[in-house]
């Protein structure tokens, strides 16, 4: 007998800043950023992911141990107020991506505490928000998360993002973008940091209705999908000492 898949446990994280702002980002995401991510993501995986959300207000920014446990794959949103999330979460963050969780990084969220962190560089670029045109270009077909995803998935509308961005080699390099003024940006990127995959995914600016772009949404589906882990639990990575000749039980060390 087959034991059906356990779903997909998706927690969607955004600041709701410009939403509580600005009349007119909340016009355009009346459910905010966050909830119009969320919705892609159960309209493309239906049954197969249970999705929650958390913001910035919520306390703990709504990243307690109790739901990093429970969430396979975090996806990230952040713009105005990097500098209020807390250390203390962070850090936590940081250790369930280390132990194992997934986290997909979405357009601003490249200048995120947790994603310096893991990135270990500045994650600085060039950008201009002038209406511009998107190009999305599919360098690797065969990737899971270019799955479904026209190549290249035109964007109307969303702000430039220019290189250099200040990031390391990504371990896979899935897409590329092109604007109108000539720039291109590494657009779609992998990493791996211990046990986690990362996913860094840039279109989705508040001042542009991205998040509702199916092609977008089809991307993000498809990273959270990829991005789970498929170890059977959830473990940090650890110093071991081995004997000579003993390939199997190692010993616990303390200590530099």
């Amino acid at each position: 007998m087959t034991v059906p898949a356990q779903p997909l446990r998706v927690t969607v994280w955004g600041e709701n800043v410009h939403e509580q702002r600005e009349p007119e980002v909340a016009a355009r995401y009346p459910s905010g950023m966050h909830g119009a991510i969320a919705e892609g993501i159960e309209a493309n995986l239906g049954d197969g992911v249970r999705v929650r959300t958390a913001t910035l207000g919520d306390p703990e920014h709504g990243l307690t141990e109790e739901v990093l446990a429970d969430t396979d794959v975090l996806t990230w949103w952040g713009h105005a107020a990097h500098a209020d999330v807390s250390d203390e979460v962070v850090e936590r963050v940081h250790r369930h991506v280390l132990s194992g969780m997934g986290l997909v990084v979405l357009h601003s969220g490249h200048w995120s505490k947790i994603f310096t962190k893991l990135m270990g560089t500045t994650c600085t670029l060039r950008w201009r928000s002038a209406h511009d045109r998107e190009l999305v270009w599919t360098v690797d077909p065969t990737h899971p998360i270019a799955r479904g995803i026209p190549h290249p998935m035109v964007i109307d509308e969303d702000e430039m993002y220019g290189e250099f961005f200040d990031i390391p080699a990504p371990d896979e390099l899935v897409f590329l973008s092109t604007f109108s003024g000539g720039e291109v940006f590494r657009s779609g990127c992998t990493f791996r940091r211990g046990h986690g995959k990362i996913f860094y995914f840039r279109p989705g600016d508040q001042d542009y209705p991205v998040y509702h772009h199916e092609g977008v949404r089809r991307v993000i589906s498809n990273a959270v999908e990829w991005a789970r882990t498929d170890r059977p639990e959830r473990a940090y990575p650890t110093l071991l000492r081995y004997d000579t000749e003993d390939f199997f039980t190692g010993h616990g060390y303390g200590g530099a």
